[in-house]
């Protein structure tokens, strides 16, 4: 697409967003929206790493926990305001990403993906099992709305929320596009190109890994942190490895390496399995089929075969 077509796109793609609420009828649609778009924020940082770095990461669902336990403890335990926790969760996230990302970025490809599943696990299991600090699966409760109980804002409206989300989820994704636009974008789709190359030529490769992988994580934590207050609610369950297995679906049937593509894959994500419940308990074996397929059949995602729908209308067009 030329500039000025990317940027009408751009445009009509936020219109629709900021008038979504008007055409939902039914509240639970609006509450899945606001899912959704909390994943785009997840899927956003997960798309740094995994498509524009090609290191596929399991543990952005961990880093969502990270985000959502610190910024709720910091809430309870230190009576911190909710602007601020929000805030510092994604820095509380990165650190724990940076302690684990170097010896992580070590290693390539499959087995950096199960050293970050390995981690994935090991903070589920914290999470799980440290009960005099996280609850364990009882999980969190009463975590405050961002306006507290009285305020310009009815946080407690959905709508208001999507608004909220949006905004963060419309800044967070200009971020990861200055990111891509960089030098330091260019680099890292270098290294997803030929690894080998970028060091030879004098490039640190794994500094440029470490810095997708810690903001990938700070992305996660600040999707987590959003999430906890959305739901005043937290527990481990939400956080395992089948979440991030969600987020690296969301970037592969969007279309990896591609700034729209986390955000259609995580409305995908999250309304499909919805649409599935028709099916009962066959749900899940249908959701992991449409998937499947998906993956096979479009390997560069929904926007890819898009891209080559227009391209070849423009042809025949010609």
């Amino acid at each position: 697409m030329t500039l000025n077509r990317t940027f009408v796109f751009y445009a009509l793609a936020l219109v629709g967003f900021l008038l979504l609420p008007q055409f939902i009828a039914v509240k639970y649609y609006l509450h899945l929206s606001i899912l959704a778009l909390i994943w785009v924020i997840a899927a956003q940082g997960q798309n740094l790493i995994q498509g524009y770095t090609g290191y596929v990461s399991i543990v952005q669902a961990g880093f969502m926990g990270i985000g959502a336990y610190s910024t709720a403890l910091m809430g309870i335990h230190f009576n911190m305001p909710v602007w601020l926790s929000i805030t510092l969760a994604p820095f509380v996230t990165a650190f724990f990403a940076l302690l684990t990302g170097y010896p992580s970025l070590r290693v390539k490809g499959h087995y950096f993906a199960i050293v970050t599943l390995a981690f994935n696990m090991v903070i589920f299991i914290v999470l799980m099992n440290f009960h005099q600090l996280t609850q364990g699966e009882a999980g969190i409760t009463g975590i405050p709305k961002p306006g507290g109980k009285e305020g310009l804002f009815n946080w407690r409206d959905r709508e208001t929320y999507y608004y909220f989300v949006l905004i963060i989820a419309v800044l967070m994704t200009t971020l990861a596009a200055l990111i891509v636009r960089s030098r330091i974008g260019q680099t890292l789709i270098a290294i997803r190109q030929n690894e080998d190359l970028v060091g030879a030529i004098g490039i640190a490769a794994w500094k440029y890994k470490l810095f997708a992988f810690v903001i990938s994580a700070m992305f996660g934590g600040l999707a987590g942190a959003v999430y906890a207050h959305y739901q005043s609610f937290i527990n481990p369950e939400i956080f395992g490895v089948a979440q991030s297995l969600d987020a690296i679906l969301a970037v592969i049937v969007g279309g990896s390496g591609t700034i729209v593509g986390p955000v259609i894959g995580a409305f995908f994500v999250v309304f499909l399995p919805e649409y599935l419940r028709f099916a009962d308990s066959f749900r899940l074996i249908l959701y992991g089929l449409v998937l499947v397929l998906a993956t096979i059949f479009m390997p560069r995602g929904i926007v890819g075969v898009t891209g080559d729908l227009l391209a070849k209308w423009e042809r025949r067009k010609k």
